[in-house]
């Protein structure tokens, strides 16, 4: 990466405005953290913050309030379980602008932690408001920005922020760039990628981007049916973006072009309905019943999809291969995580609900990197510029 990280800038005695992503997932009924995995990864820029005397304040949103103020969505839990793990007080603003706000950045010390209140409370952070972009930074002297799963927002604290202030990467952002721009620069073949989720939208310049890098792409998920019925399959009552057809053959094609293999699913679990009552049965992918919609891979596409992940050398995955968050339709999904520390391969998983599954299952210390960012993931790979990204200063 060709930007100056947080090492690069004198931080003693400072005041570091740090951009995290702390959008953590938290339970309806009683307001804890059920993952703590994204404030663990911004841990290696706060320590380095703390260990050379800087004078730390966080930025971060959650969940989605809608520029009003919302209390289940404070961050005073996230600052409670921060200082758990810090083993220091982390003291909590009760707004990020203005003078409630500029008190507590005042009263710091070197050493000290400050947490501010969700961004999102304010309609401003996500219109990229000048204004509001500028009272964030008066309260700082240099910005950090260690969220990479929001950069690809051109919000008033991801970019407009870095117009008033010295603006460095923290490490994470330095590692997820370097590891996600390494897949495509230099992976270590056989190359396989596999793919998932609800949309072929979402993915398509991702696809683009990565076709003839990869060695093997296998896909699954509710993208299947689109690809499928690009191929002439009948999907029954599986959703397919009918728009989308021609592009996916589109792919398909330009994928034998360039010598990478395109691996559909060979059966399938259909459902009558999305539903934890409702039964599986796996059928041939030509065999899908007018009436059922795919739901989940088959044992023989799990056995297809480990012979190919068996003799890789770099994995990435973006995507369940199933309804992953009904028991019955995650199998595909939970024997494709399972399998994946025992390969001898780099394995990336690419953020968002991926990587929510391989934290669900105790495994995200057994792969070599899980991406903390979701849709910022899929821009990268797919070639687009991340505004959070730009807006840093470049290395000398």
């Amino acid at each position: 990466m060709n930007k100056m990280t947080v090492r690069d800038i004198e931080v003693t005695g400072k005041r570091v405005l740090v951009r995290v992503d702390f959008n953590v997932p938290l339970d309806a009924k009683t307001g804890a953290i059920t993952d703590d995995s994204r404030i663990r990864a911004s841990l290696p820029t706060i320590n380095y913050l703390l260990e050379h005397k800087a004078k730390v304040i966080l930025l971060s949103h959650l969940g989605r309030p809608k520029g009003k103020v919302v209390d289940d969505m404070r961050l005073a839990p996230v600052a409670r379980r921060l200082s758990e793990i810090l083993r220091q007080q982390v003291k909590v603003a009760t707004d990020c602008v203005g003078t409630e706000a500029e008190k507590a950045v005042a009263a710091l010390k070197s050493g000290d932690v400050l947490m501010l209140e969700n961004l999102r409370f304010h309609p401003e952070e996500e219109k990229g408001d000048e204004s509001f972009a500028r009272a964030l930074a008066s309260l700082g002297d240099i910005y950090v920005n260690d969220a990479f799963g929001t950069s690809h927002r051109a919000h008033a604290s991801m970019s407009g922020i870095t117009h008033y202030l010295p603006a460095v990467s923290g490490f994470l952002l330095e590692k997820e760039i370097n590891t996600l721009g390494g897949l495509l620069d230099s992976p270590t073949h056989p190359f396989v990628a596999i793919f998932g989720g609800v949309k072929v939208s979402d993915k398509v310049a991702m696809l683009k981007n990565i076709i003839g890098k990869v060695d093997y792409l296998l896909i699954g998920g509710g993208m299947a049916a689109t690809f499928l019925k690009a191929k002439s399959y009948e999907v029954g009552a599986s959703p397919v973006e009918n728009d989308i057809i021609d592009i996916a053959v589109e792919l398909m094609k330009n994928a034998e072009k360039s010598g990478s293999r395109f691996l559909l699913p060979l059966d399938v679990m259909v459902a009558d309905k999305i539903d934890a009552s409702a039964a599986g049965k796996v059928v041939p992918v030509d065999a899908v019943p007018p009436d059922k919609m795919i739901v989940d891979i088959g044992p023989k596409t799990i056995e297809l999809f480990t012979r190919e992940l068996e003799k890789s050398r770099t994995v990435f995955w973006n995507g369940p291969v199933g309804v992953e968050e009904i028991p019955q339709f995650a199998k595909g999904t939970h024997a494709l995580a399972k399998l994946l520390p025992r390969l001898k391969a780099r394995t990336i998983v690419g953020g968002g609900s991926t990587a929510e599954v391989i934290t669900s299952l105790g495994l995200a210390d057994k792969v070599t990197f899980v991406s903390t960012g979701g849709g910022a993931s899929l821009e990268f790979l797919g070639g687009d510029a991340l505004p959070g990204v730009v807006a840093l200063r470049d290395k000398v």
